[in-house]
């Protein structure tokens, strides 16, 4: 009986995880990137007001960081979900 063509090595199996994982990687990163500047729009911008009540606030910090970090997250999950789903499936053996 032949071994399926399709079958990676065990060196080949480790590349290919440690590549997905960095493709993983960097599309989480871009999107959390892309949180933290949709995040400092809106306050530079003071969309409904949201700068200036930071700007008058006595601790600013944990309500910046309350609307920053949920942000940059929900980015990075959504430019990580959407790079797995339009990922273009390339098979690593030719028959």
């Amino acid at each position: 009986m032949r071994p399926d063509p399709d079958e990676l090595t065990p060196e080949e199996a480790r590349r290919d995880h440690w590549d997905m994982l960095r493709f993983l990687g960097v599309n989480a990163a871009f999107g959390a990137m892309l949180g933290l500047v949709t995040s400092g729009a809106i306050l530079w911008l003071d969309l409904g007001g949201v700068g200036t009540s930071l700007a008058r606030a006595s601790h600013p910090v944990l309500p910046a960081l309350m609307m920053t970090v949920p942000l940059a997250l929900t980015f990075a999950a959504a430019v990580t979900a959407s790079a797995v789903m339009l990922m273009p499936y390339k098979k690593k053996k030719q028959r």
